[in-house]
């Protein structure tokens, strides 16, 4: 199993994810160009991508999805009933995709249409959640003790209310259909985590609202034996497990 996270945060997402020799990426958040240019730094060539999946359709999670897929035949799969195309399958609660089992799960998010995914092949597993403002039980049933995690850590809840965004925005953040803390992640993940469990990624940090530093530290003090990889905005180095 390979990932490497390609952009982080409110600038752009953008995932790759191999698993069976199935290519995959979750979010183009980011410029069919710049996906181009990551992959090809890691040696993937942009047409071997079999499948995208896309969380929901806010800008920073699909800029460049319509000239990427368009221009490389990818399989998209993706909820938003806007997308007709005979190239965008919509998502249902669990496919399989070549040999790799996926399953979506609805987040909750200000968006009616909004998903992470669980992708499973044999014993290796990840699950993607980011965008979220809960994580109910019946998703953390699903969820439990997987390889891999990529989850949000989107804020610190101290640094946010400091900053000059509007109070409603804040509130929205922190809300139910907002994104999760540092705080609020940790608490998911330790209950979440288990003895299968090889490695974390802290995703989607704020740029104003939170620092690599602080989303580690609080993630230190919860999970203590367990590599713990926080992606910035560029992303984060290769994983191989």
């Amino acid at each position: 199993m390979k990932i490497k996270v390609l952009a982080s945060g409110s600038t752009g997402n953008c995932t790759f994810i191999e698993l069976n020799n199935t290519r995959f990426l979750i979010d183009i958040g980011i410029s069919c160009k710049t996906v181009e240019e990551k992959l090809k730094a890691i040696q993937i060539k942009p047409a071997t991508i079999d499948y995208i999946l896309i969380t929901h359709c806010h800008e920073d999670h699909v800029r460049g999805l319509f000239n990427f897929s368009k221009k490389y035949q990818a399989h998209v799969y993706f909820s938003h009933p806007i997308f007709s195309d005979k190239n965008f399958i919509n998502i249902t609660e669990e496919k399989m995709l070549n040999d790799v089992k996926v399953t979506s799960f609805k987040t909750s998010h200000d968006i009616a249409e909004s998903y992470g995914f669980l992708l499973e092949y044999q014993d290796e597993s990840v699950v993607y959640l980011t965008d979220t403002g809960y994580v109910n039980e019946k998703i953390q049933a699903k969820i439990k003790n997987k390889k891999v995690y990529i989850m949000e850590s989107n804020h610190d809840v101290t640094m946010l209310m400091n900053t000059r965004r509007t109070h409603s925005l804040k509130m929205r953040i922190l809300s139910d259909n907002g994104h999760l803390s540092n705080e609020t992640c940790a608490h998911y993940l330790g209950k979440l985590i288990g003895e299968q469990t090889k490695k974390i990624i802290l995703a989607h940090l704020s740029e104003e609202a939170n620092t690599p530093e602080q989303a580690l530290a609080i993630m230190q003090k919860k999970i203590t034996n367990i590599p713990i990889i926080v992606a910035e905005r560029e992303g984060c180095e290769m994983i191989e497990i």
